[in-house]
């Protein structure tokens, strides 16, 4: 895991996101102190080890949607989203369950 300062800011932001809500992935660059760097977030994610328990699942696209092939991560994400009470996706999901912190 990346440990630079503004990576640690990232990890922070996400650990902050409730159950049961979502963050965009600009939305947490922002909330890192990086506005406009959601590809940045992007990857740092993709970087975290298989058991972090960052709430990593509850990150989607700016269009409400998750990023991950269903076969690569995505199902998985799915499914957590699910335990959470989260059954939606697209803009009826980020009206709904985007974190406004």
């Amino acid at each position: 895991m990346p440990n630079s300062d503004s990576a640690q800011a990232l990890y922070t932001a996400l650990a902050h996101v409730p159950e049961g809500q979502v963050v965009t992935y600009g939305q947490l660059a922002r909330l890192a102190g990086r506005p406009g760097a959601a590809r940045w977030a992007g990857r740092l994610l993709r970087e975290l080890p298989t058991d972090s328990t960052l709430p990593w699942h509850r990150v989607v696209n700016a269009a409400g949607r998750i990023s991950l092939p269903l076969d690569s991560g995505g199902q998985r994400q799915l499914d957590r989203l699910a335990a959470e009470g989260i059954h939606r996706q697209g803009a009826s999901l980020l009206r709904h369950c985007q974190y406004r912190g």
